[in-house]
Parts: C-alpha cells; structure tokens; sequence
C-alpha cells in the first residue's frame, strides 16, 4: 500500500512541470508563428484566398504588437522580404501551386527560425537538399550537360527556400561563405563541367552543406527540457530508494520482533 502511495507520488509529481507549461499562454511571436503555418497548409490545400487573407492578417497583427521592435534590422529586412515575396506569389495568377508553396514555405520557415531557438523548420529541409546536389554532382562527373543544367536548378530552387532562414541561423561569416560557393556554381555552369577548379568547388559545397546541417542538429535540445528530465530522474530514483530503505527497514523489524518472541 505504501509503494502503491509513492508510485501515485511520483505521477503526481511529473504532471507538474506539464501543467506548469500549460499555464503559460503562447507570446506573441507564437501567435505570428502559427498564422504563418496556417497560411502554408491554406496554400498546400490550394485556398489561395484564405492564404491571402491570412498573409495579410498577419502583416496587421505584426505592426499592431509592434514586434519590429523584439527584432534587429536583419531579421526584420528578412522577414519583410519573404513576407512581401509570399503574398505577391499568391497574388500571381500566372504562378503554379510549386512556386506558391514554395514562396510561403519561405516565409513559414523565416518566421519559424525567428520563434524557436531549438530545432528549426529549415533543418528538416536536410534530404531533399543533399538528394538534389547528388543529383547535380553525378551529372557533373558524368559530363551530361544538359542534366546537369536541369540538376544544378533544381537544387538552387529548393536552397532558396531554406537561404534566409539559414542567414538567420548561422554566423554571418558561413552563411556569406556558403552564398558565395553556390553564386560561383551558378554564375560559371557553364565551365563548370570543364574545368577541375570548379568541379573541386562541387566537393568543397557538399562538405560546407553537410556541415551546415550536422553543426545546426547539434545541441538542439532545450535546456529546460533536460532540467525537467534530470529533475524528473531525481526524484523517481529518490522515491525508489526511500520506498526500498523503508521496505527493508520493515523487514529487519519483523525479524527482530520474531526472533524477541521465539
């Protein structure tokens, strides 16, 4: 009965951090966060009038909170510019689904890297990334120009998407270093597949890319999370230990008692 207590004890006890949380209504940079996701799912969906709406909204809500003032010039220019790109990609009738999920995509993962310090959106962008510049170094070694032309857009495509979020993310130093790398590839395709200089440049951008990803995934968990789950630990392992000190204390009084009436 008295294990059964503590058990009940320690349940109680997890449950609190959780409710703790709960308490904490979402700031205001979590509100602005979640109408930017709203907007990308509207826009998945092909609701393009709601995610403009919403676009627009947000845009309200922002100058209305007065957020500019929680950000540095950078990460407002950033924002302002993916914002701006978003809502004039869905305004384009002339534009596909692609290119509109893309542009909010963009500014949804923008929005995201600026609301969360720990695992951000972008890195999840991580395979379909590397998987398309295999695809642009194959064609390259195997001298397919045309493929590797076809490649070599695809990947940028799909870079842009996460290149602002990144700017936001890593040392100004390596996100310039990075640009600088896929600006040259881009501007020089067509020496690319015929000199050695430019093919090492490919190497060079693959190790920067999964370095970028690999240093990014490191550390991502929130320190409050691991307070939570050593405290948790603490008091599972304190409660066990008084639980059995107790029971065998209980059992050498029984003996005792025993051995007294004998």
């Amino acid at each position: 009965m008295k294990f059964l207590k503590a058990v009940l004890i320690v349940f109680f006890l997890l449950s609190v951090p959780q409710l703790s949380l709960a308490e904490h209504a979402p700031s205001p940079v979590n509100e602005l966060d979640d109408i930017a996701d709203q907007a990308l799912q509207l826009t998945k969906a092909g609701k393009y009038e709601e995610a403009k709406q919403l676009l627009n909204y947000f845009s309200e809500e922002f100058t209305a909170q007065s957020m500019h003032q929680s950000f540095s010039m950078d990460e407002l220019r950033i924002l302002t510019i993916s914002h701006n790109l978003a809502l004039e990609t869905i305004n384009q009738a002339s534009a596909g689904i692609e290119q509109k999920v893309n542009a909010v995509t963009r500014f949804r993962l923008v929005m995201d890297a600026l609301s969360s310090h720990y695992q951000p959106l972008w890195v999840e962008m991580e395979d379909p990334i590397m998987e398309a510049f295999k695809g642009v170094k194959t064609a390259a070694e195997s001298g397919n120009s045309k493929q590797y032309h076809m490649e070599l857009n695809m990947f940028l495509a799909k870079y842009n998407i996460i290149q602002p979020s990144i700017k936001l993310d890593i040392p100004v130093e390596q996100a310039q270093a990075l640009d600088a790398r896929i600006s040259y590839l881009d501007h020089y395709r067509h020496q690319v597949l015929e000199s050695t200089e430019a093919m090492a440049e490919l190497s060079t951008l693959q190790t920067d890319l999964e370095h970028l990803f690999e240093n990014k995934k490191e550390d991502e968990a929130d320190p409050s999370l691991w307070w939570v789950i050593i405290s948790t630990g603490s008091i599972i392992v304190s409660t066990l230990s008084y639980v059995g000190w107790r029971k065998y204390r209980g059992q050498g009084e029984a003996r005792t008692s025993e051995r007294q009436k004998n």
